[in-house]
């Protein structure tokens, strides 16, 4: 028996959104369109879609949990994806969408397929158009990490043109009906997989969907309303960002004509410190003492991210003991972590004579 929570990488009780979304991720690697009809990814196309048909319905969900694919009504062998078996078995009735021939269906990808049909492409519904998402990496230093920094950055990608603002229009000129679609926006497309034939909507590659184009192209962009050209961004790094960390900057991606652009991502490099480490809200470093200062006591010089701070040993301090800073840590809201110090007790491998008659001294008094 198959194991469609498996196929499609999901715990057993996966949310139904949890669910579509590892089907949409497994059909966006195995779709045909992006595997150029690989048979073995037509095959995992194939598995997956048929465990969403099932996942994704409570009825035939709650039947395969409690019967296996025979409580579900899959039959493998009853005729592939048209007859009684196969997919329409499985939950996928195409009957429902099949046209007076019997030579096709209707079917609306967009909420699925998105991915594939909408974005760069140019293809699915205006509102699903967006562009691409792109990723950089910075390098900050240890102390920007903690506390937090702003860095202008310049990032080459797809942007709004500046000269017409994103119309595509050439300054003073009007709109006109798009000949291509006849001001719809969009064409209707027959397209043939190994599923069957698909009726499909796509947006008009010559207005990007708005319906019209301009009379007269901007010259800048040539009527696209966008154009490859530098961008400064600004980039806020929060305190207490961690190494490898993501930022995520909305609508800062790749732009496209008539649609929403993608999403920036950056990536933070934190060079290390040379003495101290971040653990959590909290850092942590070592001061290594004298044999003296841990035996008497004594006023030590820290050198932290706030400056020089002094911290006083105790008298009788152990290697390995922790002594706390209190608010010299990472910022967080309207507090602050702690900065704790590990201690180290320098022991002298060797001594002056006059050391060692001291030691001795220290010795008779059972030190």
């Amino acid at each position: 028996m198959k194991d469609y929570y498996k196929i499609l990488g999901v715990e057993r009780g996966a949310s139904k959104e949890e669910i579509k979304k590892a089907f949409r991720k497994l059909a966006h690697e195995h779709h045909p369109d992006k595997t150029k009809g690989d048979p073995a990814a037509g095959q995992k196309f194939k598995e997956a879609s048929e465990a969403y048909s099932i996942l994704s319905d409570d009825q035939k969900r709650q039947q395969y949990d409690t019967f296996g694919q025979a409580g579900a009504g899959f039959n493998p062998g009853a005729g592939g994806f048209g007859g009684q078996g196969g997919f329409n078995g499985a939950g996928f009735d195409f009957s429902q969408f099949t046209q007076g021939n019997g030579q096709g269906f209707e079917f609306d990808l967009g909420d699925i397929f998105g991915d594939f049909f909408g974005g760069g492409r140019g293809r699915g519904s205006a509102q699903q158009r967006r562009g691409r998402d792109i990723s950089i990496d910075i390098q900050v230093t240890f102390e920007e990490s903690i506390f937090g920094v702003e860095r202008d950055i310049l990032v080459t990608k797809t942007a709004k043109c500046l000269t017409c603002e994103g119309s595509g229009a050439a300054a003073g000129t009007s709109m006109e009906t798009c000949k291509t679609c006849n001001g719809k926006g969009k064409l209707n497309e027959t397209r043939r997989s190994f599923i069957g034939v698909f009726n499909t909507t796509r947006v008009c590659d010559t207005c990007h969907g708005k319906g019209q184009v301009p009379k007269e192209k901007c010259p800048t962009c040539h009527g696209e309303g966008v154009l490859e050209r530098q961008q400064e961004i600004t980039v806020k790094i929060p305190p207490g960002m961690e190494d490898g960390e993501m930022i995520r900057l909305g609508g800062m991606g790749e732009a496209i004509p008539n649609g929403q652009a993608g999403d920036l991502y950056v990536k933070v490099h934190v060079k290390a410190h040379s003495h101290i480490k971040k653990e959590g809200v909290n850092l942590i470093m070592d001061l290594k003492i004298k044999l003296t200062h841990a035996l008497t006591g004594n006023d030590e010089l820290l050198k932290t991210l706030d400056g020089d701070v002094v911290i006083k040993i105790p008298a009788g301090i152990n290697t390995g003991e922790i002594l706390r800073v209190k608010g010299k840590g990472v910022p967080h809201g309207n507090k602050r972590g702690d900065l704790f110090v590990r201690i180290t007790v320098d022991i002298p491998k060797k001594l002056s004579r006059t050391a060692s008659k001291l030691v001795e001294e220290l010795k008779k008094e059972g030190l």
